[in-house]
């Protein structure tokens, strides 16, 4: 009998024991898993241009639950104070002055080589489906392109397995949806010609029949008329192609919400690169958006954006995918109010401040034109938290290789994975900041700005560049507004950051270009 009570106990014991192995080997699986991570960028989003950060006159609920349930960084940056570079840094981990990446017309080339590591095609190597849906704006093709036929490279030829995307800005020629390589909707026997230098013959412009316009250029915008605006470059032909600017928002975001939807459904993960065009010029809220701010056009496509976050959330969640999904948001570069057109966003402004208290804004190496909303979330693994480590968009490749067990490198990228989950509230120690092939130093609490020839300003669009005649030393942490040059009372610190600099950056950085709007 007592053998038989102890046998008992022992089979209870071994099965217990086994039982629980089971559990934690379960939740190590669960844990293990790698997740989906969808990388929501947006354009021309200021700091201050979100609740969370002190927005005024625009509500961004869907953004700041993002923010308030996942990490909220205060010294978040793109690399870069306009698209082109910044994109390139996020999507290569590469510094975009190595490639001497600028602002592009949309008939540029492929920016990125076709041998060249990026974040897509690593995670591509990693197991995952990528996808990138919304503006691209790093070039497409080869000098002498024919948009009529396949386009030979796009973002698929780069660790894309799949693109629909806008070629560069809604502002630019050409105005049509590119799906795989292919422009969607071509009519064959109505071809697509574009010239960024010269106008075809007969075809309206801005410049020359404004009676044409429902939307009025104030710079730069004044070539071929498309649905009433002005853009920059000239365009003939591809009628049946051409996009409706309001859709935009809802055309991109029915092609994600069908991505989502699909990929969930495997059990491969996904990568989702999803870069809307908010709020970017021509600024064309759909009409249901239209007065949901009272910042005017500007304020009414940040709360269109807004709307778009919160039916992107809602598809995770109906899809079930919620708790294995990382979320990474921010923006391409700083806020500019007026970039081309009369739209009343400085008339409009009000109270709202679209830098949150920086200095400068797109175009500008003052710090606003490149310190940028920044929010990783991720349910069940992100615990909600405010930090001020520094990160940068740059720094994905790395972190997301850590996250997925990829031996893949990138020249410049850093490995904060720490700080993006939560974990930690150290990122990385320094970083070169850009704009306009113009670049400063940050480390720690401090930013350094050599001294640049050009103007202090550029009037058109009312922004102050950074182009100092004495070079500059702010410390941020105590002085976010830059109005306090420490430079003369600290001559050695001074000397040691630009060592650095130069070390890093290399003795050219003087080698600059001047800013074009066009």
């Amino acid at each position: 009998m007592k053998n038989s009570i102890f046998f008992h106990l022992l089979l209870v014991a071994f099965f217990g024991v086994s039982c629980q192995n089971s559990q934690q080997q379960t939740s190590e699986k669960t844990v293990s898993k790698k997740p989906n991570i969808i990388f929501v960028y947006l354009d021309d989003l200021g700091f201050g241009d979100i609740g969370v950060n002190g927005a005024k006159g625009v509500q961004t609920p869907n953004i700041d639950g993002l923010a308030n349930g996942g990490v909220n960084f205060l010294n978040g940056y793109a690399s870069s104070a306009t698209c082109t570079p910044s994109r390139y840094a996020a999507f290569t981990g590469q510094y975009p002055w190595r490639k001497n990446a600028k602002i592009l017309p949309g008939s540029a080339p492929m920016l990125i080589d076709t041998t060249q590591v990026t974040l897509a095609g690593m995670l591509k190597e990693a197991g995952y489906n990528t996808a990138i849906i919304g503006k691209w704006h790093l070039g497409l093709g080869t000098h002498d392109k024919d948009w009529n036929e396949h386009i030979y490279p796009n973002p698929n030829d780069v660790g894309y397995h799949h693109s629909y995307i806008m070629a560069a800005t809604q502002d630019r020629v050409p105005t049509v949806y590119i799906e795989d390589g292919d422009v969607v909707g071509l009519d064959k026997n109505d071809p697509i010609q574009i010239n960024y230098d010269v106008n075809f013959p007969g075809q309206p412009t801005g410049k020359d029949n404004p009676e044409l316009t429902t939307m009025k250029w104030h710079h730069g915008h004044n070539s071929t008329i498309i649905n009433g605006i002005p853009r920059i470059g000239y365009m003939k032909g591809g009628k049946s192609a051409i996009w409706n600017d309001v859709d935009m928002a809802d055309h991109f975001l029915g092609k994600v919400k069908n991505y989502i939807n699909e990929k969930a459904k495997e059990d491969k993960p996904f990568f989702l690169t999803y870069t809307m065009q908010q709020p970017h010029v021509p600024r064309t809220p759909h009409p249901r958006f239209v007065g949901k701010s009272t910042l005017g056009p500007r304020g009414d496509v940040i709360a269109e954006a807004d709307w778009c976050i919160g039916e992107l959330m809602k598809t995770i969640r109906e899809a079930g995918i919620e708790e294995n999904t990382l979320i990474v948001f921010s923006s391409d570069n700083g806020p500019v109010l007026n970039d081309g057109y009369y739209d009343d966003a400085v008339e409009k402004l009000g109270d709202h401040d679209p830098n949150g208290g920086l200095r400068g804004g797109k175009y500008s190496l003052y710090d606003a034109g490149t310190h940028v909303p920044f929010i990783t979330y991720w349910k069940g693994q992100i615990n909600p938290t405010v930090s001020n480590a520094l990160v940068c968009q740059m720094d994905l490749f790395a972190s997301l290789a850590e996250l997925v067990g990829s031996n893949m490198k990138s020249e410049d990228s850093e490995n904060v994975l720490s700080a993006l989950l939560g974990e930690s509230k150290k990122g990385r120690e320094s970083l070169i900041l850009e704009a306009t092939t113009r670049t400063s130093y940050r480390k720690g609490d401090y930013v350094l700005l050599p001294a640049y020839e050009g103007p202090e300003v550029n009037h058109e669009v009312n922004i102050e560049l950074g182009n100092l005649k004495e070079l500059a030393l702010y410390n941020l942490k105590k002085d976010p507004a830059q109005q306090n040059n420490l430079a003369k009372d600290n001559p050695e610190l001074v000397a040691s950051l630009l060592k650095e600099f130069e070390s890093k950056r290399g003795a050219d950085y003087k080698n600059t270009s001047a800013l074009e709007l066009k």
